[in-house]
């Protein structure tokens, strides 16, 4: 499902679009009520981990999946990245095949399939909590604790895939921050009101390689992903001078005129162009020479706390 997300979603306090479009949303309670009554299906023979979100895009899935892959292979899990296919999903597909062992399809039963004849221990998902067949052995949820719910409405009249209180039958949040002076305390509370005993763990975006960068520079950042606001935030935290920024919607497939108007007033303003990661791997081959990119890791606090959680959850399944 492809949305180009609202500007009132991520207000704290609902505005009149936000009670026009909220009769609409009976559609998508209609939907959970019917995927809570669908049998979910366990697999035995693998372990499953999915790392998803009830916030509609921007909460990190990708990047802490990417964590998560690189954490259990340390402790020696023969462990694979699962994706499901979507056309419009190709950057996070490149991006996940680029850096962990990945299997992707268009269902993701398939994908388990695919990782048993492999041999593989472990899968960890990147999305899809919302499944109507998986009972994932481990489930955690996303957030980016600065817009935590937006306006904790349901899509179309907000940003929710689905109620807040559905984190009564999740095991781990992770909260996305970028600084030391955003939400996490009140968020956390909020968290622990729905679910006591689900665990949470803090998680911060690193820019890997920083000193490669000319912060004496100025630049244009350009990005089409689900939080843009964040990805200039992170920028302006690490002290990049961003001058003009130029957003498209999320997963948005570049076209040479796009990325040539953009190198265009770059040059004329003596500007860098400057984008995401997942942005950079779709832009034309040809003309990726004059944009720079920014590589982000996911640190999360904790760690050792973190693999103990999910062995603990593992041995209970087995």
């Amino acid at each position: 499902m492809k949305i180009n997300k609202p500007i009132f979603w991520d207000k704290k306090k609902p505005n009149f679009l936000t009670y026009i479009l909220s009769p609409l949303t009976i559609i998508l309670k209609i939907n959970n009520i019917i995927l809570k009554l669908i049998p979910k299906k366990k697999f035995n023979q693998i372990k499953t981990i999915c790392v998803g979100n009830i916030y509609l895009g921007g909460t990190g899935k990708t990047p802490t999946s990417l964590k998560l892959h690189q954490l259990l292979k340390a402790e020696n899990y023969n462990a694979v990245i699962g994706k499901k296919y979507y056309p419009n999903q190709k950057d996070e597909i490149i991006l996940l095949k680029n850096k962990s062992d990945l299997i992707s399809s268009k269902n993701r039963e398939e994908i388990i399939r695919f990782a048993t004849e492999k041999n593989h221990e472990l899968i960890i998902f990147d999305d899809g909590l919302q499944d109507r067949k998986i009972d994932y052995d481990i489930k955690f949820v996303c957030f980016d604790s600065k817009i935590w719910i937006g306006n904790g409405y349901l899509i179309p009249a907000g940003p929710l895939r689905e109620n807040i209180n559905s984190l009564k039958k999740y095991d781990g949040v992770f909260l996305k921050t970028t600084d030391e002076n955003s939400n996490l305390i009140n968020t956390i509370s909020e968290i622990k009101k729905i679910n006591s005993k689900i665990e949470i763990f803090n998680s911060r975006v690193e820019i890997k390689d920083i000193n490669k960068f000319n912060l004496s520079n100025e630049y244009l950042i350009f990005s089409g992903i689900g939080n843009s606001k964040s990805f200039k935030e992170i920028l302006i935290d690490n002290k990049f001078n961003v001058i003009e920024e130029k957003i498209f919607s999320d997963h948005y497939e570049y076209k040479d005129q796009d990325i040539q108007k953009i190198l265009k007033i770059s040059k004329k303003k003596n500007l860098k162009a400057l984008t995401t990661e997942k942005d950079y791997v779709k832009i034309p081959n040809n003309l990726r020479s004059e944009i720079d990119f920014i590589e982000i890791n996911i640190k999360i606090d904790q760690e050792e706390k973190l693999i103990k959680f999910i062995k603990s959850k593992i041995n209970e399944t087995n």
